[in-house]
């Protein structure tokens, strides 16, 4: 008997206001397997794993800074971080930014990636927000064509973005409007 594997699979995405404890290894085991893997949003080694508990849980108690999870059968598989503007910034307060943008590489595939995007817009949206924005370096084409393909218009480049093992890498910037 064949099985298909897609028809179980069992997607779900949400924000999250705390993390458990079960959260908190979902989130530092797949940030190593990405870090492992070349995207793991700055990350170019792997950090101890306190190092990854201090950043997850104190990334959801930072205000106008919110967490979204795609869950593959309820473990966390990949994040998406959503920055609002402070109360002070009036003129960009319209404007949210998205980054730290990951699915770990044994998830890709099912349309996570695509549906924690959608969900950020929507917590966008509800937030008032018109705009949002975000940068990537040229070295994600996975990412690129997944903006790209969400409608996300490129609208500059910096050739010193990052250094990666010595070599300047650029980087993409672009946003979408709401």
């Amino acid at each position: 008997m064949n099985i298909n594997a897609k028809e179980k699979i069992n997607i779900k995405v949400e924000t999250l206001q705390s993390v458990s404890d079960v959260d908190l290894a979902d989130l530092c085991n797949i940030t190593e397997h990405a870090i492992r893997a070349g995207g793991g949003f700055g990350w170019l080694k792997v950090p101890t794993r306190d190092v990854l508990k201090k950043y997850w849980n104190g990334l959801v108690v930072v205000q106008n800074r919110i967490l979204v999870v795609g869950r593959l059968n309820d473990a966390i598989a990949g994040a998406l971080q959503l920055g609002l503007q402070s109360p002070n910034n009036e003129a960009q307060k319209n404007i949210a930014t998205i980054t730290s943008h990951f699915v770990v590489p044994w998830a890709r595939g099912y349309g996570l990636a695509k549906n924690m995007i959608d969900h950020a817009e929507t917590v966008a949206r509800e937030s008032s927000i018109v705009c949002i924005q975000l940068d990537i370096r040229e070295t994600q084409e996975a990412a690129i064509q997944l903006f790209k393909s969400k409608g996300y218009e490129q609208w500059g480049t910096n050739p010193s973005y990052a250094q990666v093992e010595g070599n300047l890498i650029k980087g993409l910037y672009f946003y979408k409007k709401i």
